[in-house]
Order: C-alpha cells, then structure tokens, then sequence
C-alpha cells in the first residue's frame, strides 16, 4: 500500500475505464506521464479498407493540392506561418517526448521543407501518374530532415476532427460526465470555403487543465511509417531492377556511379544513392509505386509490440512510481520550502537507486542509463508533491531540468548530471559563483550520478577543489553495479 496517493499513469486508471473497453472501442490506453513513441502513418489510412480512414487521406490530399494552388504566390510570414506551420497535437500523448506530452511541433524548418516540395508531393486532382495516390510522405523522401514524427504531427493536426469526435464519443458512453468539460479545440479542420482554420467547442475529457485526444490503433506504427527515407536508399537495387527505360537507366548508373567514385564504403554508396534519387524525381516515383504495390505489408502497430511499449515505457515507470510513493517518509511530512521538498525528493531518488536496487535500472542490457534516462526517472519522484513541477525550464542562464514553485516567490531548480560528464566542472564552477552573488540563497539543487570507482573520485575531487560540501546543495547518487552485494546484482 503507497504512503501517499498513487497518481494515475494509465488513461484508463484516470478516467476509471476499464481497459477492455477501450480495447474493444480499438483505442490505445495513453501514458499520462510521458509521450509513447507511437506515431499516425498516412499510408495505413490510405491502404485501410475503411472508407472513413480513406476520406481522411483524401482530406490530407486536399489541404496539400490547396497549398500547391499557392506555390505560385508571395505569401506574407503571417500566411506561412498560419497554411504551413503546426503546432504538435500534443492532447494525443505521441511521440518523442520522454517527460510529459510537450514536443517540438511542425516549426519553420518543415514549413521550408513542404513549400520547396509541394509541387513535387501531391499531383493535381484527376491528373495521371505512375502512382495510385499522392503521399504526404513524399516530403520526407525528398527533405531527408523531414522524419517520422514531423510526417505524424503534419497527419494529426489534419485528422483532428477526427480525433475529436472518436473520443467525444467514447467520453459520451464510458467516461463520468464530471470528468469532462465543453474545450475550444483550435484548428479543428480547415474550411477551404473561406480559406481559415476553424475553432470548435467539444466536450473531451480532461487532465490537469488540458483535453486528451484518443487514437485508434490500427493508424499507428512504432518503427516507422510505409514509406520512408532509410528504407528508399536500402532498396535502391529494386528501384533499379523496376525502371525499364532506358534514357532513365542510363541516367541513374552514370548519376550514381559519378557521385561514388572508387569508394566501396557504405556511407559513400548510401550518399550516391541518395544524391541518384534526388537528381531524378521519377525513381522516387518508382519506389513509391513499389510500396503500394507491396501494401499488405503496412500493418500498424501489433498487440505484441503495444504489450512491449507498455511494459518498456509505462509500467516499468508504474512500478518504479510505486517504489518511489511507498516510501515511509513521505507520507505526514510538515510542509517545507521549494528548496526543501526538492532536496527531499532528490534523497528519495538516491535511496531507491543505493538502498533498493534502483542501480539495476539504471545499469542494464544497453549499459549506463543517460542523463535523459535519470530525468525520466527523477520526474517519477517528483510526482505526488503540492509543488508544481515544470521542466526544461530556462533560468537566464541556460536551460535547467526542473523547476518546483509555489506561488511567485518560493522556486527551486534541479538539475541532474551524470559524473562521465565532461561540462561537470565548468557547471559546478559557475552554480557556486551564481550562490555567492546570491548571498548564498539556496534556490538550485544539483544531483550527481556516478557508474564508477573512478567516476566518483572525479567528482570528489571537483568539490574538493570547489570547497563545496555535498550535503549543501548537491546530492551524489552512487549506481555502481560493482559495490552491491553479490545476491543483489542483475
């Protein structure tokens, strides 16, 4: 039994929904503490033998040939930024993210991207190609920088109305009425009538202040979507073998085989292939067709690898959450400063890593956990606590992990660094010159991971030569996997 209460980590245990529920409705169970890496792939909307899911690629097909109607035109910033510039749907709890559901969005990079290509994605409506359909992913085929997640976020924003009325609905049977709350959902759909972006008024469920969005499974991938880049430059040899003219093939051996010169290096041949394809637009084309020609193997997301993404993303986060929660000290303590409470916690964390074999979690398969890997885990032990906790916050001097507040005067910063860190000393000598201009008002804590004898010594040596005293401001958290007893040992 936790000392404190547990905070929910499945979309199911916070809404009170029966899992099998949402299994049977076809909906993925969201992790409400972190991103999944899970992504929206038009081809499997395209490919679905849904004619709802058809319409929505078609839908994707119309906003792309309404933005190359506009190829020919001086658009203002405005325009640009409001026709070709997304904000990530982060209400979906997909994608890279590794704390929370904050990611980057769709900015000015894939904005340059989708107006240098346009012409070259989508054909006109009714014009003849070589392909069955036009492809969003063509963009990411001809901009290499255009990747899964971008591909993902551009689909989302452009099925939201989708999205929006699938989970209305489910909130509507399955979910208490008090959980949920009429939301202005922006840029709903886009109304080619008036050329804008449309706003609407939904009644969603709701979490900590903002709506969740739920996604049918079978739109999902976890490796990548159909079409891709990586897999266009493996199968160069069958783009090859499939072009049957002559003037192209001619075009593409010379093309190639002058971008490799004599190098028999993979990357060298990888880069030929690329700078081929690049160079004549119609091989894209070709393997474009070899994809839909091979279609029945785009499959979403298995049960298999849902199960996997659990385990590996959400409940190994729950149990560690219990682990964190079950602490005695947390339960009827006095309430304490900002500084306080996240001295606190960061001596949980360190228990649990030292004393209650977190160091395994720390050291596995893929050996040392990385600095992104304990921020993960530091977030679970901030959880439960009457601090708002906000991260990768920026505090003038750069960004900083976390920060605790309490109203406008009590904060608390932390920031976590692993001793194989080769900034540590410069990072430490500037937090200690930060305190004596502050007259020594303690507003950060620095917590320190270390994996080896000589690691350790490292840092002992830093504050040593600092005069810093770990018992200040900084908390040293030993993951050795080498100083545990025997029976302990993973």
């Amino acid at each position: 039994m936790s000392s404190v209460d547990e905070p929910p980590v499945f979309f199911s245990a916070y809404f009170g929904v029966p899992r099998e529920e949402l299994d049977s409705y076809g909906a993925f169970d969201l992790n409400l503490l972190a991103d999944v890496p899970l992504f929206v792939d038009p081809f499997l909307l395209f490919n679905s033998a849904k004619p709802a899911y058809q319409e929505l690629h078609e839908g994707i097909l119309t906003y792309l040939r309404y933005l190359k109607s506009l190829s020919g035109e001086e658009l203002s910033d405005a325009t640009i930024r409001d026709l070709f510039r997304f904000q990530e749907v982060r209400q979906n709890w997909f994608g890279y993210c590794e704390l929370g559901n904050r990611g980057q969005g769709l900015g000015a990079d894939f904005a340059r991207a989708l107006r240098l290509s346009i012409g070259r994605v989508v054909a006109n409506e009714g014009e003849s190609t070589s392909t069955a359909s036009s492809h969003l992913e063509k963009v990411s085929l001809i901009q290499k920088r255009v990747g899964l997640d971008k591909i993902s976020d551009f689909t989302t924003n452009l099925i939201k109305d989708f999205l929006v009325e699938y989970t209305e609905t489910f909130a509507r049977d399955h979910i208490s009425d008090d959980r949920c709350a009429d939301v202005m959902v922006k840029r709903i759909r886009f109304n080619p009538v008036t050329q804008t972006w449309v706003d609407e008024i939904h009644r969603l469920p709701m979490f900590e202040n903002d709506y969740v969005l739920l996604t049918p499974t079978d739109m999902l991938v976890h490796e990548d979507t159909w079409i891709n880049y990586s897999d266009m430059i493996a199968r160069y040899p069958e783009i090859a073998a499939a072009v049957d003219d002559d003037v192209l093939r001619d075009k593409m051996n010379r093309y190639f085989y002058g971008a490799l010169g004599d190098s028999v290096e993979k990357s060298d041949v990888d880069a030929a292939r690329a700078h081929t394809l690049q160079s004549l637009p119609e091989l894209i084309d070709i393997y474009i067709k070899l994809k839909e020609d091979s279609a029945d193997g785009a499959v979403a997301v298995s049960n298999e690898e849902i199960a996997r993404l659990r385990a590996v993303f959400v409940e190994h986060f729950a149990d560690v959450l219990k682990g964190f929660l079950a602490e005695p000290e947390l339960a009827g303590r006095p309430s304490m400063t900002s500084f306080d409470e996240a001295k606190f916690r960061c001596g949980v964390f360190k228990r649990w890593v030292e004393n209650k074999e977190g160091w395994k979690s720390l050291n596995n398969a893929k050996g040392h956990a990385g600095e992104a890997e304990v921020q993960r885990l530091i977030f679970l032990a901030l959880q439960a606590t009457d601090f708002d906790v906000n991260r990768e916050v920026n505090n003038g001097q750069g960004p900083v992990d976390f920060k605790l507040s309490s109203g406008a005067t009590d904060s608390t910063l932390i920031e976590v660094k692993l001793a194989s860190n080769s900034s540590l000393r410069r990072n430490l000598e500037n937090q200690v010159e930060v305190y004596k201009k502050a007259n020594q008002t303690k507003f950060a804590v620095k917590l320190i991971v270390f994996y080896t004898e000589a690691e350790k010594t490292k840092v002992e040596k830093i504050l040593k030569d600092l005069d810093v005293a770990e018992t200040e401001w900084i908390v040293l958290v030993d993951a050795r996997s080498d100083n545990k007893p025997t029976g302990s040992k993973a």
